[in-house]
């Protein structure tokens, strides 16, 4: 095997046992790729990020052609929307993690950027972080709604669904999306102080 695509299999690996391990995301519910030269590597369908392994990941076309047996998760045009979006991207991370979710609920003043910055690392890390509107997982509504904003922030929040982030490299990806979900962390609680 091309030891560059070894190694970042076993990257992609490590960042997914990481999150569930940290209860970052629970049974089959999240998914992740990554692109080597003309294919985009993603979680199969009904994969767990505790217990992926390197067999756990489908193969794609850059134009979405599956060109493996395992059928890729069924969010994989959310992944290739940001792939499309920008050829520097050469990971993505979606998981349905707790903090974000909760903070999708809330009312945001900017739908473009919807995570109060209190802190520097969320904008040094990802930059904005725009919402998209709630629609069933894997539709194609959900798809439509993404594709339509995809060009207006750097990261995204699914409303009710959790959040998704590019990376230029795995740990890029992986450190960005911990940072969205520290920074919802900080956001729900302050608000929750406010509430009381």
């Amino acid at each position: 095997m091309d030891l560059i695509l070894e190694e970042k299999l076993k990257t992609a690996l490590w960042a997914a046992h990481s999150l569930f391990d940290r209860g970052k995301t629970s049974g089959s519910s999240a998914n992740i790729s990554f692109r080597h030269h003309d294919h985009i590597y993603i979680s199969a369908g009904g994969s767990c990020f505790g217990t992926m392994e390197k067999e756990d990941f489908a193969v794609l076309n850059l134009d979405g052609t599956s060109v493996s047996e395992k059928k890729p998760s069924k969010e994989w045009p959310l992944h290739l929307a940001l792939y499309e979006k920008s050829p520097e991207t050469g990971a993505v991370l979606h998981t349905h993690s707790t903090y974000s979710i909760l903070w999708s609920f809330v009312p945001s003043d900017s739908e473009q950027d919807c995570i109060p910055d209190h802190t520097p690392y969320l904008k040094m890390k990802l930059g904005s972080v725009g919402l998209i509107p709630y629609e069933k997982p894997g539709s194609e509504a959900l798809f439509s709604a993404f594709r339509e904003r995809v060009k207006e922030s750097d990261g995204f929040l699914l409303k009710n669904h959790g959040p998704i982030v590019p990376g230029k490299t795995m740990m890029d990806a992986f450190c960005s999306l911990e940072e969205l979900e520290e920074s919802a962390r900080i956001a729900w609680e302050l608000y929750r102080a406010e509430l009381e």
